[in-house]
C-alpha cells in the first residue's frame, strides 16, 4: 500500500487533509484505490489553481487596440476577396495522404447523458435512417479514405513488418467512459478496421473544487471528485500515452483534430490538409477550419487577430469572452465583422505537439466553470445532490495553442458540408436538427449528380436521406456512383 504518513502530510501541507476523512471506513482495496487517485493530483499546483480560479475569477485580457476580424481562406477559392489555387493545395494534400503522413484523432470523453443515452457519447446513434453510431460514421471514414488513396500498410517500429492498418485513428477517451469505449469497438470487429490502427487512450483529470470553500470535493468517501482537463489536455496526453511515439514509428506527421459529436466532420480533407502543410502564410504546425457565424450571439468561438509581446497572432475568442458591441459589429454589406466561427477542427503537426508536449514551461491556461457537482457532506458522510452550482471545475482548450503557433491559417468550410454537430437533446445542435442537416446534404449531393429530390413548401427535402461513407465522402465522390434518376416523395432512402 502507498505510505499513508507521506500521503496524509502532503494534504496537509496544500490544506486538503479532509480527503481522508472517512480513510478508515474504507476495505482494504478501497483505501489503495483512493491513495493510488491522490498520488495521481498534481497536489504542488493546488494551491495557485484554488487561488487564481476559486477565490477569484480571473477575466480575459483582450488587447482591444489591436483586435482585428482573423482572414481566411474563403469556401469559394475564387472570391474576389482572397483568391487562391484549390486544385494546387488539393493535389498537396492528396500526395500527403498516399504517403500515410495523416492520422485521424477524435477527442471523445463525453458521456451521451445530455441527450439521454447511457453510454460513450462515440456510441450514439447518429445516422438519420440507419442509426450508425457516430464511432462507425467515423471508422466508415477511414475506411473510405484508405481505398480511395491506396493506403494499405504502414510500418510500425524501426524494422518491423508492414501491417495492414490503412489511417491510424487516435481516440481519447476519459476515465468516464475508456473501458464502454474499447468494448464497444471489441463487440463491433472495430468496424472493419484493424485493431493495429485504432488506439485508445485517456486524458487527464483535475480536482473538482468546492465554491465557497476552495476545498477539493469526494464524489465518495473513497473516491476524489474530478472532471476530465479538457481537449486542452490532448497534447500532453498524446505524448504521456505514448501516442506521438506511435505516430513518429508510422511516419506520420500531421494529425486531423475532431470532436466526436459532429458526424459531418471531415476527417480526411486533402485540400484542408494541402493548406495547412503548404500556404505561404502557414507555419503547418496548427491550422482551424471557420463557419460565418449566423448571427453576434451565435455560440461559437471567433477567430480574431491581435498584437501579442511584440507580434501579431490568431487567437480564438469564446463567444462569452468576446464584448458585445464588437460581436454586433457589421460591415458596409451588412455581414458581421467578427464572422469566423470556430467548429473544433484543426490540423496539428507531430512536431508542433511534441514540441509543446516535453517543454516543461509549457502550459495552456484554464478556463473555470461553475458546475453542479455531487458530493459527500465532511460532517454527516452523507451523499448530496445541490441545486446550484456548487464547484468549480477547470480544463484547458487545445485552440490557446494557436497563438503558440509561428503562423496559423483558417479555412472556411461549408455549414451544411461539415457541421452537424450533436450536442443536445433537442433544439440548436440537437439529434433532430443534425439528421435533418444529414438529409439535405445527401440531397444536395445528389443533385449535383442529376438525381431528382422532392422538395416540401418550404424548399427542403421530402424525404429522409443517408449516404454511407463508404458510398462517398463529399459531393464529387458520389459522381459515377450507381444512383437513382430520382427520389420517391416521402421515401427514405440509404445509399
Amino acid at each position: 500500500m502507498l505510505e499513508l504518513n507521506s500521503i496524509r502530510t502532503k494534504l496537509a501541507s496544500v490544506k486538503q487533509d479532509h480527503l481522508l476523512r472517512f480513510f478508515d471506513e474504507l476495505s482494504s482495496d478501497g483505501k489503495q484505490a483512493l491513495l493510488t487517485q491522490i498520488a495521481s493530483l498534481d497536489l504542488d499546483a493546488v494551491p495557485s489553481l484554488i487561488e487564481t480560479y476559486v477565490k477569484n475569477k480571473p477575466a480575459l485580457q483582450l488587447d482591444l487596440a489591436t483586435l482585428e476580424p482573423a482572414t481566411y481562406y474563403p469556401y469559394n477559392h475564387r472570391a474576389p476577396s482572397r483568391p487562391w489555387d484549390h486544385d494546387k493545395y488539393t493535389t498537396i494534400g492528396e500526395d500527403i495522404i498516399r504517403k500515410g503522413e495523416i492520422a485521424a484523432f477524435v477527442v471523445a470523453g463525453g458521456q451521451g447523458s445530455r441527450l439521454g443515452f447511457d453510454g460513450p457519447k462515440g456510441c450514439f446513434p447518429a445516422g438519420c435512417i440507419t442509426q450508425k453510431p457516430l464511432f462507425q460514421l467515423f471508422a466508415e471514414q477511414l475506411l473510405a479514405a484508405r481505398a480511395r488513396y491506396g493506403i494499405h500498410h504502414v510500418r510500425v517500429g524501426p524494422g518491423s513488418t508492414l501491417v495492414n492498418a490503412g489511417i491510424p485513428w487516435y481516440i481519447m477517451t476519459s476515465p468516464l467512459n475508456h473501458k464502454a469505449t474499447v468494448a464497444f469497438f471489441e463487440k463491433h470487429s472495430y468496424f472493419g478496421l484493424s485493431p493495429t490502427s485504432v488506439r485508445f487512450f485517456q486524458q487527464g483529470v483535475l480536482p473538482s473544487f468546492d465554491l465557497a470553500t476552495g476545498k477539493i470535493l469526494l464524489s465518495s468517501k473513497g473516491e476524489v471528485a474530478t472532471n476530465p482537463d479538457g481537449h486542452g489536455g490532448a497534447i500532453r496526453a498524446l505524448d504521456l500515452s505514448g501516442a506521438l511515439d506511435d505516430m513518429k514509428a508510422r511516419g506520420v506527421k500531421h494529425i486531423s483534430y475532431f470532436q466526436v459529436d459532429n458526424p459531418h466532420v471531415r476527417i480526411v480533407d486533402p485540400t484542408f490538409i494541402g493548406l495547412h502543410a503548404a500556404a505561404p502564410d502557414s507555419s503547418a504546425q496548427m491550422s482551424s477550419k471557420m463557419l460565418p457565424k449566423v448571427a453576434p450571439d451565435e455560440k461559437l468561438g471567433v477567430f480574431c487577430s491581435m498584437q501579442r509581446q511584440g507580434r501579431r497572432v490568431l487567437d480564438v475568442i469564446e463567444y462569452s469572452d468576446m464584448p458585445a458591441d464588437l460581436s454586433a459589429q457589421r460591415l458596409p454589406d451588412g455581414s458581421l465583422r467578427f464572422v469566423a466561427g470556430s467548429i473544433a477542427i484543426h490540423m496539428l503537426s507531430v512536431a508542433m505537439v511534441e514540441k509543446l508536449a516535453r517543454n516543461p514551461a509549457f502550459s495552456l491556461p484554464y478556463h473555470r466553470a461553475e458546475k453542479k457537482v455531487p458530493f459527500i457532506d465532511l460532517d454527516s458522510g452523507q451523499p448530496v445532490s445541490p441545486t446550484t452550482n456548487n464547484a468549480v471545475k477547470l480544463e484547458r482548450f487545445v485552440f490557446d495553442a494557436i497563438p503558440l503557433c509561428e503562423g496559423s491559417i483558417v479555412y472556411e468550410t461549408d455549414r451544411v458540408e461539415e457541421f452537424a454537430p450533436i450536442k443536445n437533446a433537442s433544439g440548436t445542435d440537437s439529434v433532430e436538427s443534425s439528421k435533418r442537416l444529414q438529409t439535405i446534404r445527401a440531397a444536395r449531393w445528389l443533385e449535383r449528380c442529376g438525381v431528382a429530390i422532392p422538395k416540401d413548401a418550404a424548399g427542403e427535402p421530402h424525404c429522409v436521406l443517408e449516404i454511407s461513407p463508404l458510398t462517398a465522402t463529399s459531393a464529387d465522390e458520389l459522381k459515377g456512383a450507381k444512383l437513382p434518376a430520382a427520389i420517391e416523395r416521402g421515401s427514405a432512402v440509404v445509399l
